[in-house]
């Protein structure tokens, strides 16, 4: 499929082609469930924890005598029961991340694209060079171009001006070719790739 090639002064100046096997597949749901509960839950820091029995403070000594005082008999002040014991089955520290087939992230890297693409929510732009790095320069052109929450893919690095001047767009995102991954595409509303972001995943997906 052909789609339009556009500059940051939205002029249209030409046509690429976009592979079929990575921009043109069935937007399968579960796929992308799957990738992003994976992501999500390999971002998370898994640092919850609770004292458990055997790391509380206290003394070892039988609270009260075991016969006669007409309570329930006790061995410990650190047993759960008690005021300021353990916890039980409480969180400890431990990664959430499990594993998931690297066939099947490829798979929902490239239904992600073909999502946007179905869409009409992708963008394929010549190129992110700026003369100066700055934001107002930026937000001038974005405003012409009429991208509200967008995620730009550029190609082994992202351009350096370009990256300072979008530091302080709060609705801009900017990543390279190898960062792009399936939470952040669907987290945006317009994707924008550039021609070499688009040769790399192609590259790399296909």
């Amino acid at each position: 499929m052909k789609i339009d090639v556009i500059s940051l002064d939205n002029k249209n100046i030409g046509d690429i082609e976009l592979d079929d096997a990575v921009f043109g597949l069935e937007v399968r749901r579960d796929i992308l469930a799957r990738m992003v509960n994976y992501q999500l839950a390999k971002r998370r820091s898994g640092n919850h924890k609770v004292k458990q029995r055997n790391e509380i403070a206290g003394t070892t000594a039988k609270p009260f005598r075991q016969k006669g005082t007409g309570r329930a008999r006790q061995g410990s002040k650190k047993a759960p029961q008690m005021r300021g014991g353990g916890t039980v089955f409480g969180p400890v520290v431990r990664s959430h991340a499990h594993d998931l087939p690297k066939k099947v992230r490829k798979l929902a890297l490239r239904t992600a694209l073909s999502s946007k693409q179905a869409d009409g929510k992708l963008v394929v732009l010549d190129s992110t060079a700026l003369e100066t790095p700055k934001t107002k320069d930026l937000a001038t052109r974005l405003a012409g171009l009429g991208w509200d929450r967008a995620l730009v893919v550029d190609g082994t690095e992202v351009n350096g001006n370009f990256a300072r001047a979008a530091g302080n767009i709060p609705t801009l995102d900017v990543l390279p070719s190898q960062g792009a991954n399936v939470y952040d595409i669907l987290r945006c509303d317009t994707l924008v790739l550039t021609k070499d972001a688009v040769a790399q995943l192609v590259e790399r997906l296909k």
